[in-house]
């Protein structure tokens, strides 16, 4: 017997190896540093914060707030935008009114600008003098500006770029943003609740709390309503440098609102958009119930009044807001995959503000330390060798798990967002360099066995010698396997017909695709017999779904030969002969206990199976051709199949046979081809067949007949007509049932056919 033996690795090189692998994951943690410093890692960063409100899940809400939808029916209903504004005259006034909303947000601006020139002017002016009485008469009612549209056109034509302003590059000339509109003859009126509905790049993450310009200051939609929200008066709403209060009548501070760069405060989402805690209603109901409420049909307005006793208004917060996609206001979201209507954005920094629940984000020094100390703490624990190596990989990797538990932790329990991507991704990479550097040396060593044994050991056994650090030896040891045995039917005439080149190449393209489908289900390669493959399911690797991989490779074998057929078929240029277009494949399969190992002499021996379950197999393989079919198993393999997906392979069952060598018979079965391969053609064949085989077995011969004549026209193998076919089963078992009519058989007949031939 060959031996191998590591050499075991000097304590210099050991020590070298450390110093770099530690020189490694400082430098690395630097470079992380510096990256996430100058900004390039923040994409990542958010996707961070986005998993961290997925892990963490919705929170309850702090207020009562509800949606109203401008949604698909509602514009079907009233036509494209812009609508006539006494629609929503008539919803707040029933909302405050009867439901006693509290205060209302609409996420819409009402600007001259969005009015085509084909509108009815009048309708417009009509509608404009209903919102407007109702606006200037003290309502809580925010309308939406915005920045967004980038530009502002002048009485003369000329365009001005509209630029947020920041406090901390004031501009004296700052314009405000885009408001909603009363023109009043020549002169254009603004409503006196008006809230910015702007992001930060238009994104669902950040919104800006405040745009002074000359004369005014506007505050963002949710902060005016949470400012109704606890009846603050608008004077007593400030901004400074880095926060917004809101302060109540008796200068106590109710809250105040921390904000960074421009003006930029983040979301804190408390729940995606469609959640138990977001009451949704369409615009159309909530106007439908205005109109239901002055009806002169009692019934009608008891109805209406019946609605606003079931749903609860009271003291709520209603934001209005686009959410059909034609009105293109949709956006994902820190907990929305998909894009949702942005109104929610105004609904969770609503939340946010009323709750007091803050992101904090660390400071910027806070990530140098934590990325320095966690690569140089973890890496070297990691890639740590000998015999405390496992103790300190589980230390290593407990301490790069308890970061990020800490993270998570902290985030839901403080709403602090402590750096992931830069500490997460020194450690990987200074791991990823230590094991790289470790893997480099134990290659060296399990190169020489690789290249001693790979060029005659399957590459599984080799990968399993190499893994375990022992060599190959004689022996073997019980396993529970699928055992798996193909041939080409007639393959002794092709060598007549192909010379020697040819055939070669052929066979090489046959194997090749047989071997590549056999090992992608999990197979091992026995050997190649000529043009037979054998091989196993369930070693040297254990397989639990041993035997429904093989059935999936068989069937995937099949489907494979007959594409191979149709490729052959359309190379004009090789001019293959009928018998290579009419190549058939016969596999079996047989599942159950076998010895596998290491067999043959002291010198020379291959990785094979032995055992009655084999030579069960081979048999299932041979005999296949005696009923006309392609694919046959043993009943241990169709139950191992199905025990594993009942629904993946359709088996047909053929009966039982006493095959030579053997007393007990062995029920066998047709793979008849894979779930969505089979036709409902092929299905109605295999009905009328089972219930030709029930007939036989009861020995009502004439009945059985019928259903095999029947079955027999169905079959997807026709003599004649599918190319290598010469029986099916339905006509095998016709010709058994008229024999066994002619001559009955004994009492003690069991069905069973005994094979004469291997």
């Amino acid at each position: 017997m060959i031996s191998t033996h590591t050499p075991a690795v000097s304590n210099k090189l050991l020590r070298y190896t450390r110093f770099w692998i530690g020189l490694g994951s400082v430098m690395t943690a630097l470079i992380w540093c510096v990256v996430s410093y100058s900004g390039f890692l923040q994409p990542l960063e958010r996707l961070t914060v986005d998993a961290r409100f997925w892990i963490r899940g919705p929170l309850p809400s702090p207020l009562k707030l509800i949606y109203v939808d401008i949604d698909s029916d509602a514009i079907l209903e009233h036509g494209s935008w812009p609508w006539d504004r006494s629609i929503f005259a008539k919803v707040c006034d029933v909302l405050i009114k009867k439901g006693k909303t509290k205060a209302i947000g609409i996420d819409v601006v009402f600007s001259e600008a969005g009015v085509p020139n084909i509108a009815d002017r009048n309708l417009i002016s009509s509608g404009n003098r209903e919102f407007g009485r109702y606006l200037w008469a003290g309502s809580p009612v925010v309308l939406g500006a915005s920045y967004a549209s980038g530009v502002k056109r002048n009485n003369d034509g000329s365009f001005t770029q509209r630029v947020f302003p920041r406090i901390d590059d004031p501009q004296p000339n700052a314009l405000p943003p885009e408001l909603p509109e009363w023109p009043v003859g020549p002169v254009v009126f603004t409503p006196p609740n008006i809230g910015l509905i702007d992001t930060v790049a238009g994104q669902t993450r950040e919104v800006r709390l405040f745009a002074p310009v000359p004369l005014r200051t506007y505050y963002h939609l949710s902060l005016e309503l949470a400012r109704m929200h606890w009846g603050i008066r608008t004077q007593d709403m400030n901004y400074f440098d880095d926060r917004v209060e809101l302060r109540a009548a008796d200068g106590s501070l109710v809250r105040s609102v921390p904000f960074k760069g421009a003006q930029e405060t983040a979301i804190n989402w408390f729940s995606p958009w469609i959640h138990p805690s977001n009451p949704r209603y369409s615009i159309n109901t909530i106007l439908l119930a205005s109109q239901m409420l002055v009806a002169e049909d009692k019934a009608d307005r008891d109805e209406a009044e019946a609605f606003f006793k079931e749903n609860d208004f009271t003291d709520a917060i209603v934001l209005i807001g686009p959410v059909d996609p034609l009105m293109q206001d949709l956006g994902a979201t820190s907990m929305d995959k998909d894009p949702v209507p942005k109104v929610g954005v105004h609904g969770n920094m609503l939340k946010t503000i009323v709750s007091g629940r803050f992101l904090r984000e660390s400071p910027h020094w806070v990530m140098w330390l934590i990325t320095l100390l966690l690569a140089a703490s973890v890496t070297p624990l990691i890639v740590a060798p000998g015999k405390l190596g496992v103790l300190a990989r589980l230390l290593g990797g407990g301490i790069f798990i308890g970061y990020i538990s800490f993270c998570l932790w902290s985030f839901a329990k403080f709403d602090l967002v402590l750096p992931i991507t830069a500490p997460v991704g020194a450690v990987m990479i200074s791991v990823l360099g230590g094991l790289v550097t470790q893997l480099i040396v134990e290659q060296k060593q399990k190169g020489r066995i690789k290249s001693m044994f790979g060029t005659y050991l399957a590459p599984s056994v080799v990968a399993q010698m190499v893994d375990s650090g022992r060599e190959p030896q004689l022996g073997g040891v019980e396993e529970e396997i699928t055992a798996y045995f193909s041939d080409i039917e007639s393959f002794s005439s092709f060598s007549e017909v192909l010379s020697p080149v040819r055939l070669v190449a052929l066979m090489n393209e046959y194997l090749t695709a047989c071997t590549d489908i056999v090992q992608a289900e999990g197979g091992t390669l026995d050997k190649y017999i000529g043009d037979a493959v054998v091989a196993m399911y369930g070693a040297p690797l254990a397989l639990p779904s041993h035997a429904h991989k093989a059935c999936v490779s068989a069937l995937r074998v099949q489907r494979r030969v007959t594409e191979l057929r149709t490729k052959w078929s359309h190379e004009p240029d090789k001019q293959w002969p009928e018998i290579v277009l009419r190549l058939q494949t016969r596999i079996g399969l047989n599942s159950g206990r076998a010895v596998v190992g290491n067999m043959g002499s002291t010198s020379r021996f291959n990785y094979t199976m032995m055992g009655d379950t084999v030579n069960l197999a081979a048999r299932m393989e041979s005999g296949a051709k005696f009923f006309g079919v392609y694919t046959m198993c043993t009943e241990d393999t169709r139950n191992g199949c199905v025990a594993v997906d009942a629904d993946a392979v359709v088996f047909r069952a053929l009966g039982s046979i006493v095959v030579k060598g053997r007393k007990a018979p062995v029920p066998i079965f047709e793979l008849v081809g894979l779930k969505e391969d089979v036709s409902e053609t092929t299905r109605e064949a295999l009905a009328l067949f089972a219930e030709g085989m029930r007939y036989y077995l009861a020995r009502e011969w004439d009945e059985a007949l019928a259903l095999f004549a029947a079955s027999a026209n169905l079959e997807p193998n026709q003599p004649g007509l599918s190319r290598g076919v010469t029986t099916n089963p339905s006509l095998v078992y016709k010709k058994f049932t008229s024999h066994l009519k002619a001559n009955p058989p004994e009492s003690g007949w069991n069905g069973a056919y005994t094979m004469t031939e291997k």
